[in-house]
Order: C-alpha cells, then structure tokens, then sequence
C-alpha cells in the first residue's frame, strides 16, 4: 500500500500555535493541497473558538485546499472530512462498526467524541481563498469532563477504548490515503456520492436530537441530511433544515 498519495504535500513540525493557522499562512508560497501535522500545539481551538486540549500524542493535522467551488459547496468538505476520519480509523484498528459520524464534523468512537473538524478560509464572501481544514484526534488521551461544555458529547480517545495505539504520523499517512480518493469523487461527482456514504455511518438517525443554533434550540427527530448539508429534524411544527447548530443527544 502506497505510505502518501500522490499530489498532496507532507509538513510535519515539532510544534505550533495551530496547524490552521500555520497551514494558511504556508498557503501563500507552497503549492496546495498540502498536510500540516504538529506533535504539540499551543493555541488550538476548536469550533466558535472553543479551545480544544492537545495532550502529547494526540493527533492535530491541517489539510489546505484551492477549491474551485464558491465557499458553501467548498464547506461541505467537512463530510469528505468525516468519511475520510472514519475510513482511517477502520484502516487503523479494523472496527467498522464502533464509529459514527456525528453532524455536522464529529466522529464518535462508541457514543464518545473521538475526533472533531473545523473549517476556515482566508477568503471573504463570494472569493474563495485557501480552505484550511484542521482535524483533531483523540488518539492517546481524552480531556476530562469538566474541560467540556455542559450536555455535549463526552470526549474519548482511541487507546481508551479499543487498547490500540497509533502514533500521529502513521495516522496522517492513513487520513491522507483515505482522503484524497473522496476528494477526487467530491470534485468530479459533486456531494451527492459523499452524502450518501456519509448517511450510512450517521449518529442517532431516526432518534430525538437537540440542534441548539446562536438564537434557539430546536428537538426533533434526526431524519436526513439535505444536498446542501443542512441537518433535516422533524419537529412538531414540521421538518425543520438547519445549517448551522450544536447538536445534543
């Protein structure tokens, strides 16, 4: 099995604030698509600047793309993200079944956390600059649970709950493998083909969720995703799409 796929660089650093701070700064004079992985990071952060602990060991890798897309087809690589996550992580310790994909950019490793996404451009309204993607991964250790908002998903990692251990480089080698082969489907077949792989490893299809959005909180039942990614609830007062939420069990 090829240990890179071909056409994406490799950056591999000691130590950063953040690798997607660091990944769109390196877009400027390095040729993208490109990988950014730090052993240690000091400003990580996570969605709506959360931060997000990197305990040594754990995985914090950044992806920086020139989509060709305007900016919300290009967000939807966040699903690309999640497929790619979930295939490594089946390369990687061979348990298909213990995953899921958590919308709209977790992955789940039986019920907890695993693995988060955050998507960020240099770009403002319709023009489309580098698209930084960074991946975080419970690799080695979890934060504990007061390090965690209220109600959310309680995070775990990889070595807690299967007994494997993977280091941040082979894990890199495996995410890159997995992802470029969907990042060529998205490209040339458009999110159709992606949705529906991503749909079949999906979290609490067909049960009650919670979408908590910066204006209200939403229940209802988890029914699809939609071609735009808008998370699909069926609610008392009818289907409901939303596009942008924190979603609770």
């Amino acid at each position: 099995m090829s240990q890179w796929p071909d056409g994406y660089g490799r950056v591999v650093l000691e130590e950063v604030g953040s690798t997607l701070d660091e990944g769109l700064a390196m877009a400027s004079d390095r040729p993208a698509p490109f990988w950014v992985l730090a052993h240690r990071q000091t400003t990580a952060r996570g969605r709506r600047g959360r931060a997000w602990a990197m305990p040594p060991g754990n995985f914090a890798a950044t992806l920086v793309l020139r989509p060709a897309e305007p900016p919300h087809l290009a967000a939807l690589r966040s699903f690309v993200m999640s497929l790619a996550l979930h295939r490594a992580f089946v390369e990687v310790c061979g348990r298909a079944d213990a995953f899921a994909l958590k919308w709209p950019n977790d992955v789940l490793l039986r019920g907890g956390k695993v693995a988060g996404i955050l998507l960020e451009s240099t770009g403002q309204g319709a023009a489309m600059g580098p698209l930084a993607i960074g991946v975080g991964v419970n690799l080695v250790a979890a934060p504990v649970a007061d390090e965690v908002e209220a109600g959310a998903v309680q995070p775990v990692s990889l070595r807690g709950e299967t007994g494997i251990t993977v280091g941040p480089e082979a894990f890199l080698d495996a995410l890159a493998r997995a992802y470029a082969p969907l990042e060529q489907q998205f490209t040339t077949l458009g999110f159709g083909p992606i949705r529906a792989a991503w749909m079949e490893h999906a979290a609490r299809l067909g049960e009650t969720i919670i979408a908590r959005t910066g204006r209200e909180e939403i229940t209802g039942t988890f029914e699809d995703v939609d071609a735009d990614g808008n998370l699909l609830l069926r609610t008392p007062k009818g289907r409901r799409a939303i596009a942008a939420a924190d979603v609770f069990f």
